[in-house]
Protein backbone atom coordinates (compact mmCIF):
# COMPACT_ATOMS: atom_id res chain seq x y z
CA UNK A 1 0.00 0.00 0.00
CA UNK A 2 1.13 3.37 -0.44
CA UNK A 3 -0.61 6.54 1.02
CA UNK A 4 -1.86 8.97 -0.83
CA UNK A 5 -2.01 12.92 1.20
CA UNK A 6 -5.16 14.44 -0.30
CA UNK A 7 -4.61 17.83 1.89
CA UNK A 8 -4.82 20.21 -1.09
CA UNK A 9 -8.14 18.90 -2.05
CA UNK A 10 -9.89 19.33 1.81
CA UNK A 11 -8.03 23.12 1.81
CA UNK A 12 -9.80 23.52 -1.37
CA UNK A 13 -13.02 22.18 -0.39
CA UNK A 14 -12.94 24.10 2.83
CA UNK A 15 -11.50 27.57 0.48
CA UNK A 16 -8.62 27.66 3.16
CA UNK A 17 -5.09 28.60 2.44
CA UNK A 18 -2.06 27.32 3.35
CA UNK A 19 -1.01 29.64 5.34
CA UNK A 20 -4.11 30.04 7.38
CA UNK A 21 -3.98 26.36 8.12
CA UNK A 22 -0.55 26.94 9.12
CA UNK A 23 -1.06 28.82 11.78
CA UNK A 24 -4.36 27.34 13.01
CA UNK A 25 -2.41 24.15 13.34
CA UNK A 26 0.93 25.99 14.90
CA UNK A 27 3.38 24.48 12.41
CA UNK A 28 5.51 26.51 9.53
CA UNK A 29 3.85 27.00 5.91
CA UNK A 30 7.14 24.72 4.77
CA UNK A 31 5.67 21.53 6.49
CA UNK A 32 2.38 22.37 4.93
CA UNK A 33 3.53 22.18 1.94
CA UNK A 34 5.57 18.99 2.46
CA UNK A 35 2.71 17.44 3.86
CA UNK A 36 0.99 18.50 0.86
CA UNK A 37 3.20 17.08 -1.76
CA UNK A 38 3.11 14.02 -0.38
CA UNK A 39 7.08 14.57 0.59
CA UNK A 40 7.19 13.24 4.36
CA UNK A 41 7.10 10.30 6.14
CA UNK A 42 5.50 10.68 8.78
CA UNK A 43 2.92 12.70 10.88
CA UNK A 44 2.10 12.88 14.56
CA UNK A 45 -1.39 12.06 15.46
CA UNK A 46 -1.53 15.72 17.68
CA UNK A 47 -0.75 17.61 14.10
CA UNK A 48 -2.92 15.41 11.93
CA UNK A 49 -5.62 15.80 14.53
CA UNK A 50 -5.24 19.75 14.79
CA UNK A 51 -5.58 19.55 11.15
CA UNK A 52 -8.56 18.06 11.36
CA UNK A 53 -10.21 20.26 13.80
CA UNK A 54 -9.00 23.08 11.24
CA UNK A 55 -10.40 21.47 8.50
CA UNK A 56 -13.51 19.81 10.23
CA UNK A 57 -12.54 16.86 8.91
CA UNK A 58 -11.56 13.06 9.31
CA UNK A 59 -8.22 11.89 8.67
CA UNK A 60 -9.83 9.37 5.87
CA UNK A 61 -10.57 12.96 4.23
CA UNK A 62 -7.07 13.99 4.06
CA UNK A 63 -5.08 10.34 3.56
CA UNK A 64 -5.90 7.64 1.09
CA UNK A 65 -4.29 4.25 0.85
CA UNK A 66 -3.67 2.64 -2.58
CA UNK A 67 -2.56 -0.32 -3.44
CA UNK A 68 0.93 -0.28 -4.89
CA UNK A 69 0.54 -1.33 -8.94
CA UNK A 70 2.18 -4.26 -9.85
CA UNK A 71 4.92 -4.68 -12.96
Amino acid sequence: MEIIVRLDVMLAKRKMRSKELAAAVGITEQNISLLKSGKVKGIRFETLARICAALDCQPGDILEARPIPEG
